[in-house]
């Protein structure tokens, strides 16, 4: 098979296909939402390294072939908008988007993020009708990764007092994004997303315990400790960045508040913690 026959191809179908672009569509909020347009029965393409044309954030060369034939796009940066670059990176994004005619966006934003809304200004401002999603912590963070490992171990280390946040599950995000991106009516918007109720992360520990059936503690542990413990495990050192920031300036109580993003989008409650930790136990995630 000739490789580079096989992508002018794929381009060129791409380029007579109306679809919708997920940026990130192998990750938490991106899969769900590529799974919901499928269903739907919605041209969809995953934006990634892996995928054919490619989407590179570090590798611009890339973004005109992902971008051809694109109407709408779902714009999730990695690893994070509060990232070195990303305002750049988005503002680059939309200056190709607009060349390429797409008519529709929607971000992936931060909730509590100085830098996240930044960017969130950048598309908001283009000509392209847009949609801001703004979202803190996922309920999925407690099932993926380190948190994931702690939990299974029966006690969760973390560098955090009793600061409460609004625990957002990426359902409900992914839910929202799909209806910004087929529905009309959710241009201009900004849907600061949260859960229905605010949690300390020991009150977390508590309702994983109701669910699961065993005793999980939560530990208040110095930041350097915490921080020293993820390079340990031989974290990428962009998630180590990452978790820094988020443990040393965006934890502190800002984004201590309800908001109804999901309720005025998508005309329901949110899911709680409790449901979702009811859900992750039953399909096995926090099994040893």
């Amino acid at each position: 098979m000739n490789t580079t026959e096989t992508t002018t191809e794929i381009i060129a179908q791409n380029a007579a296909t109306e679809s919708t672009l997920v940026i990130g569509g192998n990750g938490k909020t991106g899969r769900r939402i590529v799974q919901r347009l499928e269903e739907m029965g919605e041209n969809v393409r995953v934006g990634s390294r892996a995928s054919t044309p490619a989407f590179d954030w570090t590798d611009r060369s890339t973004w005109k072939e992902a971008l051809c034939g694109a109407t709408s796009i779902y714009i999730s940066y990695h690893p994070d908008l509060a990232a070195p670059g990303a305002s750049d990176a988005i503002r680059k994004l939309v200056e190709e988007a607009g060349k390429n005619d797409v008519e529709r966006l929607v971000l992936l934003s931060g909730r509590g993020e100085e830098e996240a809304q930044l960017c969130e200004a950048i598309v908001m401002d283009s000509d392209i009708p847009s949609t801001v999603v703004r979202a803190s912590w996922f309920n999925q963070n407690f099932r993926e990764n380190f948190i994931r490992d702690m939990i299974v171990d029966g006690t969760i280390y973390l560098p955090v007092g009793n600061v409460l946040e609004p625990f957002i599950d990426a359902d409900d995000i992914a839910d929202v994004a799909v209806a910004a991106l087929t529905e009309a009516g959710h241009e201009g918007e900004i849907y600061e997303v949260t859960g229905p109720e605010l949690l300390s992360f020991a009150e977390t520990a508590e309702k994983l315990s109701e669910a699961t059936g065993r005793e999980i503690r939560f530990q208040q542990i110095p930041h350097e400790a915490f921080i020293e413990g993820l390079r340990s495990q031989q974290l990428p050192a962009e998630l180590v960045s990452l978790l820094d920031y988020l443990f040393t300036q965006v934890l502190d109580g800002r984004n201590a508040y309800l908001s109804d993003g999901v309720q005025r989008a998508l005309g329901r409650e949110p899911i709680d913690f409790s449901s979702y930790a009811e859900k992750a136990f039953e399909q096995g995630y926090w099994n040893s």
